[in-house]
């Protein structure tokens, strides 16, 4: 029987370990500027070492140094102390960080920066607005409750997925399974509280589909329309009573506007039939009209094929997401990194640092480490801050350092785009940028991610200069950006009547010196959300 022994083996390996300082150095070359500056701030109330500078009000250590010098008088020299905060070698290259303050000086004194046009405050989402107007309905309080619950089950589009079941189930707080027992009052209640949601503004909320919620909007401009119509009616006859249009026919004057009201009478009635053929298409044919055959339509409805297109018209008026006008997502707030402006005829790169703190070390605390009454425990806390602090100051200044060379080497690449516009945009990925500046391509790919450039051609991310490109017969490389933008072109300038295929736009293409498939046609046309030619195709 083998015994257990303890034994002492050797094994060599290779790790990569990743210090503190490394990790916080890839971190802040991550951030945009707005990130930088809500990072500093931080660290400005977690570090007491650091501080900000502010050049319009004196230091209160340039103060106290002021003091002490005039309560010392010219006579006494000054004492050559050592200072204990010399003994942690941190090199050379933090000396530009010490007193009497680091602030990192724009390139340029002026550049041409973007400005804020307007502040957004918090947009109303479709539940604040369908609660809004359920708050100033006069209901009755359990219906109220229970359109509100409705609501709160609504899609980001406006739809509402659960059953009329599924809601009173768990309107009355149960678990749903497959043989809960539905409560036939909350049920009715349910079902009312829908056709409550159903009746508010946007038209089509509530809807369980594509068809109901088409239907719904339909019924709405209907409704409006006969109101509106059976007003103007109202106001026509009390016009003719006024005028003594009740008397004998012989004795009325000629209407000098007939002809004008029969076209008006023409054209109502044109709209009236438009939304009753666009009801029925809807209701029973949305399979066929997703075809866009108005001949097929118009036979479907037993309509003429005139009648048929305008209903057609009708319905693509209609939002399919009603809901989507609220949901729609918050605005970021974007304030480029960098600023691409041209002096002097060439193209130069200047670092936005407007409103990031300037940060320098605290003069008291390392007057603190010279004292001999300063504590043990105290001293060593001091030394890490500044351990902490000048790791963050280098930090920030490698990540200037990166992106300026990388946006460098972007505008040097990059200028006939900067000049003429997109059309002259050149492909470049990020790995040769990488091997352009000596550097790995994650830190480049960091190093532009979520930031921004203002230049001549709007304000655009760091990584739209970064696409692949499709090689033509003689080399020339176009990026995918402008290749999208030559498909959707080449489909905006087609005959409607005889749309373009995949491979007449391939074709179109590859006559213009760019190799591209049908396939490749067909992948940028569904990225970009266009039909295919069989419904882009119009008919008569």
């Amino acid at each position: 029987m083998a015994l257990l022994q303890p034994k002492l083996n050797l094994k060599v390996s290779q790790r990569q370990i990743l210090t503190p300082g490394l990790m916080q150095m890839v971190s802040v070359l991550a951030l945009n500027k707005l990130e930088l500056k809500e990072m500093i701030d931080a660290e400005l109330v977690e570090n007491p070492v650091l501080e900000e500078i502010d050049e319009s009000v004196p230091m209160l250590d340039d103060v106290a140094r002021g003091e002490e010098m005039r309560e010392r008088g010219p006579e006494e020299p000054a004492a050559a102390a050592a200072d204990p905060f010399d003994e942690v070698d941190f090199g050379s290259y933090f000396q530009e960080y010490l007193d009497p303050g680091y602030k990192t000086q724009p390139e340029y004194e002026e550049s041409d920066k973007p400005s804020f046009d307007q502040f957004l405050s918090q947009p109303t989402t479709l539940t604040d607005h369908l609660e809004w107007q359920l708050g100033a309905l006069s209901v009755d309080p359990e219906l109220l409750a229970a359109a509100e619950f409705v609501v709160g089950n609504l899609d980001e589009n406006g739809y509402l997925a659960a059953s009329d079941e599924e809601l009173a189930v768990s309107y009355l707080g149960q678990a749903i399974h497959e043989n809960a027992h539905v409560d036939e009052k909350a049920l009715t209640l349910i079902r009312k509280a829908i056709e409550l949601v159903q009746q508010l503004d946007p038209a089509g909320v509530g809807a369980r589909d594509l068809r109901e919620c088409l239907l719904i909007q339909i019924a709405a401009q209907r409704h409006e329309f006969a109101q509106v119509y059976a007003k103007r009616s109202l106001i026509e006859i009390s016009e003719d009573v006024e005028r003594g249009d009740e008397a004998e026919p012989d004795a009325q004057e000629p209407d000098p506007h007939g002809s004008f009201r029969a076209e008006a009478e023409a054209r109502l009635e044109e709209r009236r039939r438009a939304m009753e053929v666009a009801a029925q298409i809807v209701d029973r044919h949305i399979a066929l009209l997703q075809k866009r055959d108005v001949r097929d339509l118009a036979r479907a409805v037993q309509a003429r094929p005139e009648e048929a297109h305008a209903a057609v018209e009708f319905i693509r008026t209609l939002d399919p997401r009603p809901g989507r006008m609220y949901n729609r997502e918050q605005t970021r707030l974007i304030e480029p990194d960098v600023v691409f402006v041209k002096r002097g005829g060439e193209w130069v790169v200047s670092m936005n640092e407007e409103d990031l703190p300037s940060l320098r070390l605290s003069r008291r605390y390392r007057q603190m480490l010279a004292s001999d009454g300063t504590e043990r425990e105290v001293k060593e806390y001091v030394k890490e801050r500044f351990r902490s602090a000048l790791q963050l100051m280098r930090n920030i200044a490698q990540r200037k350092s990166t992106i300026l060379r990388t946006c460098e080497v972007i505008v040097r690449r990059q200028q006939e785009f900067l000049d003429q516009g997109i059309e002259a945009l050149r492909p470049m990925m990020i790995k040769e940028v990488a091997e352009e500046i000596g550097v790995h391509p994650s830190t480049v790919s960091r190093a532009v991610a979520n930031k921004y450039a203002h230049t001549p051609q709007g304000v655009l991310e760091l990584r739209f200069f970064f696409s692949e490109g499709s090689n033509g017969p003689e080399g020339a490389d176009t990026p995918l950006v402008v290749l999208k933008r030559k498909v959707r072109k080449l489909i905006e300038e087609e005959n409607a009547r005889k749309p373009l295929t995949d491979d007449q736009i391939a074709a179109v293409l590859q006559a213009q010196g760019i190799q591209l498939t049908r396939r490749t046609v067909a992948k940028y046309r569904e990225e970009m959300n266009i039909p295919s030619t069989h419904q882009r195709r119009q008919r008569d």
